[in-house]
């Protein structure tokens, strides 16, 4: 079975309850805590590619911090000015996310994990 990375905000329930679900799959999993080690944009973008899709699906939108850092919850972003916010504010990364090979899912709810077993 290849290895799973939890891309992990141990402060966010839904993160701690996904790493909870797969430790109790007795799952390979690698943790990553991004905010204390930001992502890079080549990082970023290639989680973009693993979920496909709407690129927005990784920010949150909703969080008030989103539009403190000057960021219009009404505009839609592509897949590199969404890499370029992210790289800048980290905490703006909806979570958890974790990959598996060439796929990657958003656990919310947190069930979603197991897709990738």
């Amino acid at each position: 079975m290849a290895k799973l990375t939890l891309y992990h905000n141990p402060r966010c329930s839904k993160s701690r309850e996904a790493l909870a679900l797969l430790q109790k799959k007795k799952a390979d999993v690698e943790v990553v805590e991004y905010l204390g080690v930001p992502l890079a944009k080549a990082k970023i973008a290639e989680l973009l590619k693993q979920l496909g899709g709407d690129p927005m699906q990784l920010l949150r939108t909703k969080d008030e911090k989103y539009k403190a850092a000057g960021l219009d919850p009404k505009k839609t972003l592509n897949a590199a000015e969404v890499a370029d916010v992210l790289a800048k504010h980290g905490e703006l990364m909806e979570r958890p996310v974790v990959t598996k090979g060439s796929r990657a899912v958003i656990g919310r709810p947190p069930e979603r994990v197991l897709e990738l077993l």
